[in-house]
């Protein structure tokens, strides 16, 4: 069995986040790399450095999250079953 290890750290200013990321490998690399790249996009990782390579004005983030919200609130009303039909 091999233990994948990925830590994560950024400048104090940049990143606050830190992870710690494990994986168990026990037969197929194929299926460990899978849960990793899932982890890694649940833990918000390539975002977070997606974050600090490009400057984002205050209003493109304030637009990002607005449409972020609007998507979120669309799945939730099409998940209840109280979407507006078109």
């Amino acid at each position: 069995m091999i233990i994948i290890k990925i830590l994560t750290k950024g400048d104090c200013f940049l990143m606050s986040k830190r992870s710690n990321i494990e994986i168990s490998v026990s037969g197929h690399i194929d299926k460990a790399l899978r849960q990793l790249k899932k982890k890694i996009e649940r833990e918000g990782i390539v975002r977070d450095m997606k974050r600090t390579v490009y400057f984002e004005s205050t209003t493109q983030k304030r637009r990002k999250r607005l449409v972020r919200a609007i998507k979120q609130n669309m799945m939730r009303m099409i998940t209840l079953g109280t979407a507006p039909k078109d």
